[in-house]
């Protein structure tokens, strides 16, 4: 959705400028943040640019990498400045996530997975010591879906890991166990589950073993992340009643201490972005919106995919750094794109508390 504002740059004035949810537009009650930096815009036209992952560097954070899906394409890789560094053409990739420490032939690696929606598969890569992704797979990797489209990671308490995937708008899930085969890496099925309607956004948090999920015209749900986790659910938010206005999509979670942390949601049709406490019940905070910069770098509308991180990325991300899609990069017009906005700007902006 084209974002159209009457107010100009100066935050202060877009607080309040009088806008509603009724256009599309951010409500008065969104906090405005501008983006630092935006990636280069991807390579394919009009509904191509989807879902981010953020990679972290092992030793130097300034060199981590934004993991970002072309949907008609592949996959892209950028620097924290945006430049573009890699690009695979493997496919029609939707949706991405990664994580760390998997064992490959004796080797811990960080471990990618996209859904590839031209072969109808799981994708599996390797990051490399210079960030540089290869294939894994142990071949190709059916997911038995007509049109594999959201994903997330999940990684036990256990070490075990796992790929969650739905197909298109059946929401029918699927939940994988990844084995590794020697260099390779395979898949198992170990559980399958339905939303009801049409879904994307999914994430599983690590430490508390809830996976979240996007029901995109219903609202936000909670599952257990364990393979027997079966289909039991507690609402998070709605659509119909609640902070969320469909489509419900992207889903991330920054991590604190302990269990502390916080909860993001892309709420695509007033472009804003959901923030709920990570613990207990998930308590909703407040919503932000990407705005226009005072260095010229547009601000956000109809995000899918989002990503954020705790770590600190150096100088240009001390406090971790939030990751969205952009669905009309307008500043100048051009492809879709990602945005990337320092964290202390989002908890400067809803008086967040340092965890």
């Amino acid at each position: 959705m084209q974002r159209s504002l009457p107010c100009l740059l100066s935050l202060t004035l877009l607080a309040g400028c009088g806008i509603t949810q009724d256009n599309g537009l951010p409500s008065k009650a969104a906090k405005p943040v501008f983006a630092s930096v935006e990636t280069e815009p991807v390579a394919s036209a009009n509904d191509a640019a989807d879902d981010p992952a953020i990679w972290v560097h092992p030793t130097d954070p300034s060199r981590s990498l934004i993991i970002g899906t072309d949907k008609k394409n592949g996959l892209d890789l950028y620097d924290l400045a945006g430049k573009r560094v890699q690009s695979l053409p493997d496919g029609r990739m939707n949706n991405v996530d990664l994580r760390y420490g998997f064992v490959v032939a004796g080797q811990p690696v960080a471990i990618v997975a996209a859904t590839n929606r031209t072969d109808q598969t799981l994708a599996l890569y390797a990051v490399d010591a210079n960030g540089r992704l290869s294939n894994v797979a142990d071949g190709k990797i059916p997911t038995g879906m007509a049109d594999p489209y959201g994903l997330c990671m999940y990684r036990s308490a256990a070490g075990e890991y796992f790929v969650f995937a739905n197909d298109g708008d059946s929401g029918r899930y699927k939940q994988w166990q990844l084995e590794a085969r020697g260099e390779r890496v395979g898949a198992r099925l170990v559980r399958e589950f339905g939303v009801g309607s049409q879904a994307e956004g999914c994430a599983a948090d690590d430490g508390t073993g809830v996976l979240y999920i996007a029901e995109e015209d219903v609202g936000l749900w909670r599952y257990s992340a364990a393979p027997g986790g079966g289909s039991d659910r507690t609402s998070v938010d709605t659509v119909a009643n609640g902070n969320l206005t469909d489509d419900a999509e992207g889903v991330a979670i920054f991590y604190g201490s302990g269990t502390s942390g916080y909860l993001l949601v892309s709420s695509q049709g007033s472009n804003e972005y959901n923030v709920y406490h990570r613990d207990g019940d998930n308590k909703f905070i407040g919503k932000f919106a990407i705005v226009p910069s005072p260095a010229g770098i547009d601000g956000t509308s109809d995000t899918d995919g989002i990503d954020v991180t705790s770590a600190s990325l150096g100088s240009a991300f001390p406090h971790g750094v939030f990751v969205a899609q952009d669905g009309k990069n307008t500043s100048p017009a051009a492809a879709q794109n990602f945005k990337l906005v320092p964290w202390e700007r989002i908890a400067e902006a809803l008086k967040l508390p340092a965890l």
